[in-house]
């Protein structure tokens, strides 16, 4: 479906391109960073619907837009319990990765909410809407391990 952006659309894709580019970095740095492997997987799956983001948002700066399918969200909490830290100075750095991700998906729910109210297509508010639900579950998944592994 072709869509025709404003320029204040086009300002809103182009931050969200990039709070997107900035997410999967920081997850696939995070990642390398993080002591339990439970993070480092959790890390990864975040990382990879981040980029799933990304090409959506790519996409709709190119004029298109895809009408979402019946596909509901997807929450794997499986990673998100009690891991055991044997190690403070390892649960404290991992504590900071968790802190800074769950600023950085705050900070990228805010502005999808922005522009779910700013754009005037019907299908793409419900697509902006679909993936700020998405950066809210990893709100909630990174706040569940911090709350399971004593860091929140």
């Amino acid at each position: 479906m072709n869509l025709q952006l404003t320029s204040k659309e086009v300002g809103l894709l182009k931050d969200m391109k990039d709070q997107e580019q900035l997410c999967i970095q920081k997850y696939e740095m995070y990642a390398e960073r993080a002591k339990k492997e439970e993070l480092k997987q959790l890390f990864l799956s975040m990382a990879d619907t981040e980029r799933e983001h990304l090409k959506t948002v790519t996409e709709m700066m190119g004029g298109t837009v895809t009408p979402l399918t019946k596909a509901g969200l997807n929450a794997d909490n499986a990673l998100c319990g009690a891991v055991g830290y044997t190690s403070e100075e390892e649960r404290t750095q991992d504590a900071f990765l968790l802190r800074d991700m769950l600023a950085t998906e705050k900070h990228a729910s805010s502005l999808y909410d922005v522009s779910v109210f700013e754009f005037g297509d019907p299908v793409a508010r419900r697509v902006l809407n679909h993936i700020q639900s998405e950066e809210q579950q990893h709100g909630e998944q990174l706040y569940s391990y911090m709350k399971s592994n004593n860091m929140y």
